[in-house]
């Protein structure tokens, strides 16, 4: 059973009220359960993928795009169903005072909290799993440059799944979009499909596209030696052609003569992306665009709400 607040008519009061609410079903509706959840996604990921991340130009663009879609799928989830599966109750305490100001921030600053903690526990499981991190700081530190990132990759997910929450009318319709929120995020994050033309337009609206470009610029993807070619050719040992095997003898002279770590780090400069960019600069404009999404998700979840009377559905 859903739990009511009498309503006092101050803002700011019933921002708290809402809040105490919140936390207590945090406590005995067992809403903590999304805490060891992430952390076992992010074992996953991490056992998975984490090896080379940092470390090649492909390895970090799949550890980027995995580390991403962790944060994304948590923040989804941790808000799908928060307004919708209470619908019918905040129609009738929004008749009798309750601003809808108040209790969306009530809800930010709830899901501010809990976003923070999954990302300081994907963050710590990574730290476990050995999983390289960034060596350079280029706003504060590099784990706590790694930290924001998280948190607000996941918190921007949150803000749109807040904005669907107060939209549709029940929990059913909530759950049946989230696949397609994951798949649209997905698909035009920019990080395995080639996107042109207004495919490639269409990634500006994705949390993914930042939330991958921030981490592969802190993980200086453009600096990092690419090693597809050498394995693929070294998959063509043993190739003969008119009875020579002239594929073996390239990779015994390279490797010989010390030349294999020159030849990946050529590969990774001719490869460059410039949207991946390791800079301060990059980074911000990383993390400016993700804060657009949660307040502008957030604004948008008030206008709904403010018209909730009338709704008949």
């Amino acid at each position: 059973m859903i739990e009511t607040v009498d309503k006092p008519t101050g803002r700011v009061r019933q921002t708290f009220v809402y809040l105490g609410k919140l936390f207590r079903m945090f406590i005995f509706r067992n809403d903590w359960k999304v805490m060891p959840m992430a952390a076992f996604i992010a074992g996953l990921v991490s056992f998975v993928v984490g090896k080379k991340m940092n470390i090649s130009m492909e390895g970090t663009l799949r550890g980027a795009f995995a580390i991403s879609c962790i944060c994304i799928w948590n923040g989804l989830f941790n808000s799908i169903q928060v307004i919708c599966r209470e619908r019918p109750i905040i129609k009738r305490e929004h008749r009798s005072g309750l601003h809808m100001t108040s209790y969306v921030f009530a809800h930010m600053l709830y899901q501010a909290f809990l976003c923070a903690s999954q990302a300081f526990i994907t963050l710590t499981v990574m730290l476990l799993a050995k999983v390289k991190m960034p060596s350079v700081g280029y706003v504060v530190h590099p784990l706590a440059d790694l930290l924001v990132t998280l948190f607000l990759v996941t918190y921007a997910a949150d803000m749109i799944a807040l904005f669907v929450s107060s939209l549709v009318k029940n929990t059913t319709t909530a759950m049946t979009v989230v696949p397609f929120l994951l798949i649209f995020q997905l698909i035009f994050s920019g990080g395995f499909f080639s996107l042109t033309g207004n495919a490639y337009k269409m990634s500006y609206f994705t949390v993914s596209k930042w939330g991958l470009t921030a981490l592969c610029a802190q993980g200086e993807y453009n600096s990092l030696p690419m090693t597809s070619l050498w394995t693929s050719m070294s998959k063509m040992r043993s190739l003969e052609i008119e009875g020579e095997k002239p594929v073996d003898e390239m990779l015994d002279y390279i490797t010989a003569s010390k030349h294999k770590e020159e030849l990946m780090l050529k590969c990774g400069s001719n490869n460059q992306e410039k949207k991946y960019e390791s800079s301060t600069r990059n980074v911000l404009k990383c993390w400016r665009n993700l804060g657009i999404f949660v307040v502008l998700f957030s604004f948008l979840s008030i206008v709904l709400l403010e018209f909730i009377d009338l709704d008949r559905r």
